[in-house]
């Protein structure tokens, strides 16, 4: 059972993804339920439940707080109010599993199982196979999609002016060539650092590392591209 977090208004994850490839990123894993909890009151992540409904072939889970917190730190949305608006989602058929974070306390979950009890659970739905793959934003593959764009000039065996930055230790510049790619419409990364004068997983741990912090890289997936085993 996974849950995540959506931490603001722009409706991303704490790591940065959108609740799509938060799903894309872990649904390899097979889990038995994928779902959103705490940060958001009701009101504020239904959205993001009907997505999460949308994209997920697995159950469903949500425990929002009651809703957002005053100038005191304290949830001030009732029982009933926060009844009223997890019943409105199991009558959609969003959820399977449904609970209370922040601010909830017995009343309001027996407040929601009585309003969650009339309703069934969502029917997991059967979705058509793709390749599902994600940074910060998704990105899916299948028989409608055109050519995927794959950018392969942050590879010390196709790019000169790549090996010659990552040989020197010029990893900063080496991150423009990355982003100049996804600005000219890269869909992913290909990355490759085998080259006989470097330490191949030692680099290439760096550069990843170095592209997670930066979100406009980062939104699109990474090909890891080696010859070894171990990097």
């Amino acid at each position: 059972m996974i849950s995540g977090t959506i931490t603001d208004a722009s409706g991303r994850t704490l790591s940065g993804q959108t609740t799509e490839a938060f799903w894309n990123a872990v649904r390899h894993i097979r889990p038995v339920s994928i779902g959103l909890n705490c940060a958001l009151g009701p009101k504020e992540l239904r959205q993001y439940v009907a997505e999460l409904s949308r994209v997920a072939d697995t159950f469903v889970s949500v425990h929002p707080n009651a809703g957002l917190p005053n100038a005191f730190g304290e949830y001030d949305e009732t029982p009933a109010e926060m009844a009223e608006e997890i019943g409105e989602w199991a009558a959609s058929g969003l959820v399977n599993i449904v609970g209370g974070c922040c601010g909830t306390t017995p009343e309001h979950l027996k407040a929601i199982r009585q309003a969650c009890q009339q309703h069934s659970p969502r029917q997991v739905p059967e979705l058509p196979v793709a390749c599902r793959l994600a940074g910060l934003e998704p990105l899916n593959i299948d028989a409608d999609s055109l050519f995927v764009n794959v950018g392969e000039r942050t590879n010390v065996t196709g790019s000169a002016v790549f090996r010659r930055l990552i040989k020197a230790g010029d990893y900063e510049t080496a991150l423009e060539v990355a982003r100049q790619q996804v600005e000219n419409g890269a869909q992913i990364i290909d990355i490759n650092m085998d080259e006989g004068m470097l330490d191949a997983e030692a680099a290439m741990v760096r550069f990843l590392n170095l592209i997670a912090s930066e979100p406009d890289i980062s939104r699109v997936p990474v090909m890891l591209d080696s010859s070894s085993g171990t990097s």
